[in-house]
């Protein structure tokens, strides 16, 4: 059956989307769109440009996740930098753009100027992904145009509405992050960008800014959750996959292969439901279905 996807949100828990992928094409549906925001973008944009779920898993499990926030002379305003990234993510897609992509594919980011949500469909995709995953303060904003962009999930966590743009006729999976909000989540850290001695590593995290950076960091992961909470009522997907990633921290490195598998898990449990809730007309499956679980 065809489908399109909406990614969301989620920092280090992205990962788990490979493991959606997998499992939904193993079953027999085959993704004709993607919208993702945030680490849902990162995943979006590989997926579209036609890499498979086994090879994003050895290119993310072969990623130094030290190296990603390394500052450049070139990064704007925030606390770590995405020199790293950016390298890293020049190495895997080139100078590709949405029209080298295998599937209609858009990213969501958020225009500080005009605090409105901006879709980006068009011009180099490293830009794009780039622009999404700049979550404010914590990653600097990157310029696009006249676009001063930061990270999609701000205003639109799993980006439905888009999802359902590229592929009007087609159902929507949504895959959720964030746990349901009576859940408890994971306490957020700051990674630091380079490799520091533990002992100094405890003194650095006694610092005030240090702990004001991550209280803010736990402040936007509780935002989000309602925030998707909210937009996945307004926007209605046919069926939501909730991975159970709500431990991991929006930054934390971890073990890409075992949040894939988390992803795996989530979507083989609700394979059945899937199938019976894209059986039913649309009027149906959109009132009746559950929204997720953990």
């Amino acid at each position: 059956m065809d489908i399109s996807l909406a990614l969301g949100g989620g920092g280090s828990r992205g990962y788990a989307h490979v493991g959606v992928i997998r499992r939904l094409q193993q079953a027999g549906y085959h993704i004709r769109a993607v919208a993702g925001s945030s680490a849902g973008g990162i995943v979006a944009a590989f997926f579209a440009a036609g890499y498979t779920p086994d090879e994003m898993e050895a290119q993310f499990s072969r990623l130094d996740q030290t190296k990603l926030f390394g500052r450049s002379p070139d990064d704007g305003p925030a606390l770590l930098g995405v020199a790293g990234a950016g390298k890293w993510l020049h190495e895997q897609l080139g100078e590709r753009t949405f029209d080298d992509l295998k599937i209609p594919c858009a990213l969501t980011a958020v225009d500080l100027k005009s605090a409105r949500e901006i879709i980006l469909d068009r011009g180099r995709l490293v830009d794009a992904v780039l622009a999404t995953i700049a979550l404010p303060g914590i990653l600097p904003p990157q310029q696009i145009g006249n676009y001063q962009l930061v990270d999609g999930g701000v205003l639109d966590p799993v980006p439905v509405s888009v999802a359902r743009t590229l592929a009007p006729n087609l159902p929507v999976v949504a895959v959720v992050l964030t746990p349901l909000l009576e859940q408890a989540g994971s306490l957020a850290h700051i990674p630091l960008p380079i490799p520091i001695p533990k002992p100094i590593v405890q003194r650095i995290t006694r610092f005030r800014v240090v702990q004001a950076f991550e209280v803010y960091l736990h402040a936007v992961d509780a935002a989000g959750r309602m925030l998707a909470e909210l937009r996945m009522q307004v926007d209605s997907p046919e069926v939501v996959i909730r991975p159970g990633v709500g431990q991991i921290g929006l930054l934390d490195r971890v073990n890409v292969r075992e949040v894939i598998r988390l992803g795996e898990a989530a979507t083989d449990a609700i394979l059945p439901e899937l199938k019976r809730s894209l059986a039913w007309p649309k009027r149906i499956h959109r009132r009746f279905f559950p929204r997720g679980r953990q």
